[in-house]
């Protein structure tokens, strides 16, 4: 039982790293035509999805080797993320172009990058605390 907590994270944190390694790139590179399916993308959130999906693999090695650094690593994930939020809103409310879905993916990632930072937290950083 302590193995399956132990992997689990890493399972669901490099699932979530390869999709959204390939979205962003997909959009990126224009692979696959998703470009164009992707209707008004806003390019720098584009880029802080992938620059976190990067780290989400990192992140994952980290809750694998057990490093108090996946925390570190998850949280910089997640300002990264929330500083693209408000720059799609400043981007919005300055008239550019963007598709409303993006707002909803942006929530729904911030979401579970925090979700991962608050287990990275209670595995490494308050253990370490009570230890």
């Amino acid at each position: 039982m302590k193995k399956i907590f132990r992997y689990f994270p890493v399972v669901l944190l490099i699932a979530f790293a390869l999709l959204t390694l390939f979205l962003s790139t997909s959009i990126i590179f224009d692979w696959f035509g998703i470009r164009e399916k992707e209707g008004n993308y806003v390019l720098f959130v584009v880029w802080a999805n992938f620059i976190s999906s990067l780290l989400y693999l990192f992140a994952a090695y980290g809750f694998l080797k057990q490093k108090k650094v996946t925390f570190n690593i998850l949280s910089l994930s997640a300002l990264i993320l929330i500083m693209a939020l408000v720059g799609l809103f400043i981007h919005i409310n300055s008239g550019g172009l963007y598709e409303t879905k993006t707002i909803g993916a942006m929530i729904f990632r911030i979401i579970v990058t925090l979700a991962f930072v608050l287990i990275a937290y209670l595995k490494f950083i308050k253990n370490e605390k009570n230890n």
